[in-house]
């Protein structure tokens, strides 16, 4: 499978810039694989495909304000820092991306906040943009966390061209999200509602969690004309053994298991039996799916519409069949669908 088949034409006002008015209100897509059927609906429409105990999976990882702007000592230049991961609580040590990245050195130090409360010093330069910074901060780690959050803003995708508003704190966040360590949103489940989530607990569908914590990863472009040369960065992953129970059970008696989202789809298939059953994990992940794949957990999926050439185009492309995305992709963009991180979602069942 080659690169250049997931390339297509995306209209610039097609990229959401904001969420729609109410979670479960934005438009789905509904994709029947057995029949080739393409339906149009608004997404709390979604629980009229599921019956009592199929099982939904969902992400709870949770995003944190990752995003700082600092100033380089003796020039105040500004400089945005993008945290990816945390390499050592103790030593404060965090591993970063730098903008412009050409202005910074080891053993630059950066200073964050108006009184300049917070200080980091570079000591290491990892890729060409990477960085690892350690925050010269003394007091209790709580407190250095929560300065943290305090001067950091919620990383909303580089696409959306606009300032961040306090509305994206709280609609760049799944309503069930628990666990901090992403540093971009499981986008399919922005869609989910309370209303909603009640309406498919009553009806007696299985709600499971999973958390896969977002890295920037999974948005790096893919630069090789052969995807099986790709290399996906690492990303942690967690699941319980109670969710392993609940799936299995699904799959052994013909139930929907349904992945909210590539990244559950991802965590799932990370942590496959040989006889095809899901199996408890926590760990590392950096599977990375594309066309030919066969699919182990899952028999049903709700994601977004995503950017050309993008591998979560190509994890979906592998789940719905590639002729039949490009043929819902065609539509969408007739049909003026959004796409990305705030657009708009489709369930393939």
């Amino acid at each position: 499978m080659k690169l250049s088949r997931f390339k297509f034409e995306l209209p610039e006002e097609l990229l959401a810039e904001y969420p729609a008015e109410h979670r479960d209100e934005s438009r789905l897509m509904v994709l029947d694989r057995a029949t080739g059927k393409i339906e149009h609906k608004q997404f709390k429409d979604l629980v009229n495909y599921f019956d009592m105990d199929d099982v939904m999976v969902f992400n709870n990882t949770k995003v944190f304000p990752a995003r700082l702007f600092g100033n380089k000592e003796k020039t105040g230049a500004r400089i945005e820092v993008f945290l990816l991961r945390e390499l050592n609580a103790e030593s404060r040590l965090w591993d970063v991306l730098v903008d412009p990245a050409r202005k910074i050195r080891i053993g630059n130090k950066l200073f964050f906040g108006e009184n300049e409360d917070l200080v980091a010093e570079v000591i290491d330069n990892t890729t060409s943009r990477g960085r690892t910074l350690r925050f010269l901060y003394d007091g209790p780690y709580d407190e250095f966390r929560k300065k943290l959050s305090e001067l950091g803003e919620t990383p909303l995708p580089k696409y959306i061209n606009r300032a961040v508003e306090p509305l994206d704190d709280e609609r760049y966040q799944t309503i069930y999200a628990k666990h901090e360590g992403a540093v971009a949103a499981p986008t399919a489940g922005l869609h989910f509602s309370k209303h909603l989530l009640k309406k498919l607990e009553i009806k007696g569908i299985n709600l499971e969690e999973v958390t896969l914590h977002v890295g920037l990863g999974t948005f790096n472009p893919v630069e090789v004309e052969d995807l099986s040369k790709h290399k996906m960065d690492s990303e942690e992953i967690d699941i319980l053994e109670k969710v392993v129970k609940a799936v299995n059970k699904g799959i052994n008696t013909k139930k929907r298991v349904c992945a909210i989202g590539t990244t559950v789809m991802r965590t799932l298939e990370s942590a496959v039996t040989s006889n095809h059953r899901l199996k408890p994990y926590n760990g590392w992940t950096n599977k990375f799916i594309f066309p030919p794949y066969e699919f182990s957990i899952a028999n049903a999926m709700v994601t977004n519409f995503h950017t050309p050439k993008s591998t979560l185009m190509m994890m979906t492309s592998a789940f719905t069949g590639h002729d039949f995305l490009k043929e819902a992709y065609e539509l969408a963009i007739k049909e003026k669908y959004n796409f990305y991180s705030y657009g708009d979602a489709m369930l393939i069942i």
